[in-house]
């Protein structure tokens, strides 16, 4: 360690103040001399523990302490930077008062926004990510400078502790969202006193701020009236009831924390929740206690939106649990080890169909009716030879419908099958046999009907076209059904572009041909 030959004033209050070093962020834990060298030194404990060199000691003697074994260093106060206030930092990014016009559309953490302001005062989104805020700056400069920013971001800054973040919010009536991902932010004494200065906060980002739930429910009296709240990546892992605070939540992202997935239906105290997203939680469980199967659980009641993608999910009865969400209409579960018994993807796609009845959209796909009624009679037949074993319709072992609750339903929907039918469906990869189908002509008793072996893989419009020559009727006329004998229902060909494998039409069904 050497000496500098001059070094600049460090403030009086360094110590826990946050400051910006090469392309690294730290906590200061120490001024002063660390002899034998001369000079001022400041200890610093690094937000990368990567960066340091020791545990916050010197020659035996601890100036201060570390999370991390080696998380520490002692730097020169020439080599360090306490940042900037507010005021300053927003004239830097966005020019003096009226010198700066801003771009025409700027892409905030939330959305993109037209921004077509010519002075600081008509500002609405701020962005001053990685622009090392400290502070607020003069007392009430802020709330004259900037009076209408709704959108704020002061991602990776150098701000400490809350209080500091609410001496900047609380000048700015109007925000409406804030991101402060990246930070790392001592909790405030009295939570509650600073509930003021996020009086109007509905959307919060806190990323990678290293905090735990109980940290986050401690801080939650500070933002009364908020409805979207993104945690994601922290060190979340046990959860426990908020009870009290984030009632008004209708969002909450948990992404990339190691729950622990027994505590996930403690977040059911959230009454308002829409929207939840659990991906890369290593969760392989989800459980309602409250529920039998087939019916609904009284726990989130609101919730219309879950994402499970890239969990360890391997179990179906994951998906029935699932099924007890009375308002769930989206799911997204790629990345996991749902598997059907034939492997392939599009039948545990049609399984996921079949099981989840109120579903809209599965993995960002909106679910069509042809295709839920395809997957919903591929799944009566998938496993109708074990519901015959399992006593049929008379007697169905209590096994069988905790294993498969939709059934008895889906058999009440489309009727029953008989062993006739309970051939093992192939995959959608494997459909490309070809198949005998009889035409009838319904409304043309004395036309014979006809029978064809044709491709399961054949399009409804090449169909159509072998009947115009069969029949010299123009195919903008036709009007095809099916009719699956052992069901007896009839359902449309409403899809052109759509193979006939598509509506599951087997060997032996029916396709009735009209035209006007």
């Amino acid at each position: 360690m050497g000496i500098e030959p001059t070094e600049p004033e460090v403030p009086d209050d360094a110590v826990g103040r946050r400051v910006f070093c090469g392309a690294e962020r730290a906590t200061v834990r120490y001024v002063g001399p660390v002899p034998p060298t001369e000079g001022l030194w400041l200890g610093v404990e690094w937000d990368d523990p990567g960066r340091g060199k020791h545990d916050g000691s010197h020659d035996g003697v601890q100036y201060f302490t570390c999370r991390h074994a080696a998380g520490g260093s002692f730097v020169r106060p020439g080599k360090v930077s306490f940042g900037l206030d507010y005021l300053t930092a927003v004239r830097q990014v966005y020019g003096n008062d009226t010198e700066k016009l801003l771009s025409d559309e700027v892409s905030t953490m939330f959305k993109k926004k037209p921004i077509q302001e010519r002075s600081l005062q008509s500002l609405t989104t701020v962005l001053l990510g990685d622009s090392q805020v400290n502070g607020p700056g003069s007392d009430g400069e802020i709330r004259k400078t900037t009076p209408d920013v709704k959108w704020l971001d002061m991602c990776r800054s150098l701000l400490s502790c809350w209080e500091d973040v609410s001496t900047i919010t609380g000048q700015l009536e109007g925000l409406e969202g804030l991101q402060l991902s990246n930070n790392i932010l001592r909790l405030p004494s009295d939570p509650s006193s600073l509930c003021r200065s996020f009086c109007s906060l509905k959307v919060l980002s806190l990323i990678s701020c290293d905090l735990t739930w109980p940290q986050i429910l401690e801080c939650a009296p500070m933002w009364p009236q908020l409805e979207d709240l993104c945690v994601e990546e922290n060190n979340i892992t046990e959860l426990r009831r908020p009870d009290g605070v984030l009632q008004n939540v209708t969002n909450l992202s948990l992404s990339r924390n190691p729950l622990v997935q027994e505590t996930v239906v403690d977040l059911s105290a959230l009454p308002r929740l829409k929207q939840l997203n659990l991906s890369q939680c290593g969760l392989s469980l989800i459980t309602f206690h409250d529920a039998a199967p087939g019916s609904q659980t009284h726990m989130f009641p609101e919730l219309e939106e879950v994402n499970l993608n890239d969990n360890n999910i391997s179990e179906w009865c994951v998906v029935d649990e699932l099924a007890k969400l009375g308002s769930l209409m989206k799911l997204s579960c790629r990345g996991n080890r749902l598997t059907s018994d034939d492997g392939n993807r599009k039948t545990a796609d049609q399984m996921l169909i079949a099981k989840l009845g109120q579903l809209v959209v599965l993995n960002n796909c909106q679910i069509h009716r042809e295709e839920r009624r395809g997957a919903e009679l591929d799944y009566i037949k998938m496993f109708g030879g074990e519901w015959l074993k399992a006593g049929g319709r008379s007697q169905t072992s209590n096994q069988f419908t905790s294993q498969h609750p939709r059934y008895l339903s889906l058999i009440d929907k489309y009727g029953a099958p008989d062993e006739g039918e309970l051939k093992k469906p192939a995959s959608f990869a494997l459909k490309n046999q070809l198949l005998k189908i009889t035409f009838l002509f319904p409304e043309d008793a004395e036309r014979t009907p006809v029978q064809k072996t044709v491709p399961a893989s054949m399009l409804v419009q090449k169909v159509k076209g072998l009947l115009q020559r069969l029949l010299k009727v123009p195919v903008t006329d036709l009007r095809l059904t099916y009719c699956t004998p052992k069901l007896g229902t009839e359902f449309e060909l409403d899809s052109d572009m759509k193979p006939l494998q598509f509506y599951s039409i087997e060997e032996g069904d029916q396709v009735l041909v009209r035209w006007s």
